[in-house]
């Protein structure tokens, strides 16, 4: 028997989204104020994309444990559907983005943090709120993988469907630039015209290869209970 029941587990990490994007929103910072403002950024649409997700589990819990012992037909339908959207937003969404933002964001960040994370914003951010946005996205899609059997689409739909969300948020940090003349990341400013589209070639890559890993790991982890 587990210690923790994984329905507790999930409202746990909701909530803890929750604090986390409150505290954040409430962060008086001149680039919150810019074109595009928190949503030009990857790690805040991650947070958003987590807690939209363990939103979902949550729900999904309490839709079970209503229509647990009721013979409607109907209310078992949309379980099912509810079902559906959990696990197509954990292979697509919640798994490959969010171990993208903290695998990308650390290995940056030990290279040269003023590439990806200006030494300034320590004046902005504290240090548990970077690492509650940075770090624990990673051991939370973990437990969420370990304790709950998801149910991947098929290889071809998840793949393109991965690559739609790269393309779309790489096209809209272009927008921005466009628009401000600046980049959302200081890494680009340091990247010639051709490097910034291996580079982005590159990002759209690694995203599909964790979709993959989330795949895999997830076969893995329920066969082998099996």
């Amino acid at each position: 028997m587990a210690l923790v029941p994984c329905q507790v587990l999930r409202a746990a990490i909701l909530l803890s989204y929750c604090s986390i994007l409150c505290n954040y929103k409430a962060i008086d910072m001149p680039a919150h104020q810019t074109y595009g403002g928190s949503w030009k950024f990857l790690t805040f649409i991650d947070l958003v994309i987590q807690a939209v997700f363990f939103g979902i589990c949550v729900l999904t819990d309490l839709s079970s444990l209503l229509t647990r012992g009721n013979d409607s037909q109907e209310q078992e339908r949309q379980l099912r559907k509810l079902i559906s959207l959990r696990d197509w937003m954990m292979a697509v969404l919640a798994f490959p983005v969010g171990v993208f933002v903290v695998t990308m964001f650390w290995s940056i960040y030990i290279y040269d943090r003023e590439l990806v994370y200006p030494k300034l914003l320590d004046n902005f951010i504290p240090a548990w709120l970077n690492h509650g946005m940075h770090t624990t996205v990673l051991p939370f899609v973990l437990i969420e993988m370990r304790t709950t059997h998801h149910q991947y689409p098929s290889r071809s739909c998840g793949l393109a469907a991965v690559c739609t969300f790269a393309v779309g948020y790489i096209l809209w940090v272009c927008w921005i630039h466009h628009v401000t003349g600046v980049w959302v990341y200081p890494l680009l400013e340091h990247l010639s015209p051709g490097v910034k589209i291996i580079f982005f070639a590159a990002v759209t890559i690694v995203i599909n290869v964790f979709y993959l890993v989330g795949e895999v790991l997830n076969n893995y982890i329920w066969d082998t209970q099996k």
